[in-house]
C-alpha cells in the first residue's frame, strides 16, 4: 500500500491542535484553532481518518491473506493500542497522586474528574481496565479500541452486503440521538465522548476506505458537493462568529444542544465531513510545498501520531497547571505552546530517524536482486 503524504501531514496539524487545546486557560488553544470557529474540531476528523486508514488496512490485509489473518493482525494492533492506554492511564494515576499531595493543586483532582480513583480504587481501577472508568485524558483512547474490535466484523459484513453494512452502525447512532443510549460509566457522569455516537464516523472512514481500495469511490456531481461542504462550513463560521458576539444575530439558548460534542449530532458529523471533503479536495497528492521542513515535521509528527498523541496528553497538563499557578500572560501563553510543539516535533524526528536507521541496516541484509545491484 503506497502511503498518502497528504494524511500524514493533516494528522500532524491535527495532533498540534490536540495539544493545544487540552491546554486549559490557553488562548491560543482556545481561539486559534478550527474547532473555535466551527461545528467540530480535530477529535472528529483524527476518528474519521483512523478509521479510513485503519479500514484501509484491514480490506488490504484482507484481500491478500484472508479473514483469519487480516483479523489477527487488527486484534494485535487493537491489543497494542490498549496497552498504551493502560501505560498512559498508570501514569496519568501517579501524576494525580503527587497533585493529591500538592497544596495548591489538590483541588485538580476534582476539576479533572479524578476524585473516584482515589475514593473507590478497586471499582475505579476494574472499571478503567474495562474501559468503563473514564477521567480526563483517559476517555479519548478507548474510541479508537472499541472501534477497532468491531472493524473486522464490520469487513467482513462489507464483504457480504457492500454499503448495507452501514445500517448496524446507522441505527445505533439513531439510538443515541433519539433515546440517549450510552455505556453505563462508572464515577463520571460526564464522559467526553459516547462511543455509541462517536463509532459513526470511524466506520464512514472505513467504509470510504474499502471503497477507495475497490475503485468504487467516485463522486458523481463534484462541484455541486464542494459547494455543499461550503456553504455548510462558512454557515457555522458564521454561527461562531455569532455566539462570541461578533455578529448581531440572537442565538437560542438551547443552540449548544444542536452540536452537542459528546453525543456527537448530526451538525457535527456533517459538518465534519464537510471538512473533511473539502481538505481532501484542495489538498494534492502531491506538491513541492510538502518538502517544506515545516510540513516534513508535520509527516513525522502524523507518522508516529500515537506516540505524540500520548506525550501531548502529559505537555498538556503540564503547561494547564502552569498556568495555573501563574498570573496568565500571551507571552506566557505562547511560550508553553511553542515550546510543546517544538518538543513534540522534536521527538517526532527522532523517532523517524531511529526507526529508518533501524529499517536501513535490515534491508543491506537482504539479497539483492539482478535489477538492484
Amino acid at each position: 500500500m503506497q502511503r498518502d503524504v497528504r494524511l500524514d501531514i493533516v494528522r500532524g496539524w491535527l495532533q498540534l491542535t490536540i495539544f493545544a487545546s487540552h491546554v486549559s486557560g490557553s488562548w491560543i488553544g482556545t481561539w486559534l484553532i478550527h474547532g473555535a470557529w466551527g461545528l467540530s474540531d480535530s477529535s472528529e476528523q483524527f476518528v474519521f481518518l483512523s478509521g479510513l486508514t485503519l479500514g484501509s488496512v484491514f480490506d488490504y490485509k484482507l484481500t491478500r491473506y484472508g479473514w483469519r489473518v487480516a483479523t489477527r493482525d487488527m486484534l494485535i494492533r487493537t491489543a497494542r493500542l490498549y496497552g498504551t492506554h493502560l501505560l498512559v492511564l498508570i501514569g496519568f494515576t501517579a501524576l494525580m497522586m503527587a497533585l493529591r499531595l500538592s497544596s495548591t493543586l489538590s483541588d485538580e483532582i476534582a476539576m479533572l474528574h479524578w476524585t473516584y480513583w482515589f475514593e473507590h480504587p478497586i471499582e475505579a481501577s476494574i472499571g478503567a481496565i474495562v474501559l468503563l472508568y473514564q477521567p480526563a485524558f483517559m476517555d479519548i483512547l478507548p474510541i479508537f479500541i472499541l472501534c477497532m474490535m468491531v472493524l473486522p466484523g464490520f469487513g467482513w459484513l462489507l464483504t457480504r452486503v457492500g454499503g448495507w453494512a452501514l445500517l448496524p452502525p446507522i441505527l445505533v447512532y439513531t439510538a443515541v440521538e433519539l433515546f440517549g443510549l450510552r455505556l453505563p460509566y462508572l464515577g463520571n457522569s460526564s464522559v467526553g465522548f459516547n462511543v455509541l455516537a462517536w463509532q459513526i464516523l470511524f466506520v464512514l472512514g472505513a467504509w470510504i476506505g474499502w471503497k477507495t481500495r475497490h475503485g468504487e469511490w467516485q463522486i458523481r456531481h463534484q462541484g455541486f458537493f464542494v459547494g455543499f461542504a461550503l456553504l455548510v462550513v462558512v454557515g457555522a463560521l458564521a454561527i461562531r462568529l455569532a455566539q462570541h458576539g461578533l455578529l448581531p444575530w440572537h442565538l437560542p439558548m438551547q443552540f449548544d444542544a444542536w452540536f452537542d460534542k459528546r453525543n456527537l449530532t448530526p451538525l457535527r458529523v456533517i459538518h465534519a465531513l464537510s471538512v473533511a471533503f473539502l481538505v481532501a479536495f484542495i489538498i494534492p497528492r502531491k506538491a513541492k510545498w510538502m518538502r517544506l521542513r515545516i510540513f516534513v515535521a508535520l509527516t513525522f509528527i502524523g507518522k508516529n501520531s500515537l506516540r505524540i498523541f500520548c506525550l501531548g496528553l502529559f505537555l498538556s497538563l503540564a503547561c494547564s497547571l502552569v498556568l495555573r499557578v501563574q498570573p496568565y500572560s500571551t507571552w506566557l501563553d505562547f511560550l508553553l505552546i511553542s515550546s510543546g510543539v517544538g518538543l513534540l516535533a522534536a521527538y517526532a524526528t527522532l523517532i523517524d530517524w531511529q526507526s529508518r536507521s533501524v529499517i536501513s541496516p535490515m534491508r543491506s541484509m537482504e539479497p539483492q536482486s539482478p535489477a538492484n545491484t
